[in-house]
Parts: C-alpha cells; structure tokens; sequence
C-alpha cells in the first residue's frame, strides 16, 4: 500500500521541523513504521482533500458533501507527489465515486532482518478480477444493512 522507512523528504521534513523541535506527537522511533506511516498517509490525503475543496468551494468552512465530492476528485500526480516529498511513499492516485482507492496498487517489500526494502516498483491490481468481487461484497453488505446504494455520476 505505500513505501516504508523514513528514506522519503516528506518523512524528513517531519523529522527536521516537527521532531527534532520536541513537537512529534508520539516517539520518534515510530517514525516511518507501518501504522505510523498509514497515519501520515491519512493526513495527506485530506488534507489535500480539503486544501483543493477550498480552492473550488471558497475559502470558507466545507460541508461533508464538499469534502466529499473533493476526495471523489482527488487526484495525486507523480509530480505533485514529487513536490509533497512523496514520491515513492505511495503510488500516483487518482480517486473517484467509484474508484475509492485510486487504482490499488501494490509494491512487494522483503525484510533483511533489520529492515524492509522494496523489491518491486508499483503494481497494478487486476481490476477486472478484484473490481466484481468488491461489487458483489459491497451489494450483500448493502442488502444486508437495508442500505440503499449511491449512484455514481
């Protein structure tokens, strides 16, 4: 799901301007671990989620449903994420009312013991394999909650 370690000059500014002045908000030896990592990852996306739904809605407090419509049309470039300082952290992403996890890629990592190394570049997913099984699941959860599903634009 993304890259691990602190190799990244997005993790590195964390470090440099948050940990090194005592504002880390937990240990600094979790940085760059996996949980911590996913953490970060959370942050980025909305925070470009609400960044770019300001700059489309105003610059005014958002409704869930202009969050929302933002993260449905959020769209990560390699040269944005190259910009943010993480590239190679995750993979190109580009979000949709259908597609709520941008394509799913993948990157296969191996421990040495010490730490992990990734070993492959970013692999995309089989949609036409995955795509009708998460369809499937979603429709028998939906049936089974009483929930209507959203149409998609």
């Amino acid at each position: 799901m993304h890259g691990t370690g602190t190799d990244f000059p997005l993790i590195q500014d964390i470090l440099t301007y948050v940990y090194a002045r005592g504002k880390g908000p937990g240990p600094e030896r979790d940085v760059g671990t996996v949980f911590w990592t996913r953490g970060l990852l959370q942050g980025v996306l909305t925070a470009e989620a609400l960044r770019t739904a300001m700059r489309h809605f105003g610059n005014q407090p958002l409704t869930g449903a202009q969050v929302q419509w933002r993260l449905e049309h959020l769209s990560l470039t390699p040269a944005y994420l190259q910009e943010l300082g993480a590239e190679g952290l995750l993979p190109p992403i580009t979000l949709s009312c259908r597609d709520h996890e941008g394509g799913g890629s993948v990157k296969f990592q191996q421990w040495d013991g010490t730490q992990w190394h990734a070993i492959t570049d970013w692999i995309p997913t089989d949609q036409a394999l995955v795509r009708p099984l998460i369809e499937a699941s979603a429709a028998k959860y939906a049936q089974e909650k009483g929930i209507t599903p959203r149409d998609c634009p």
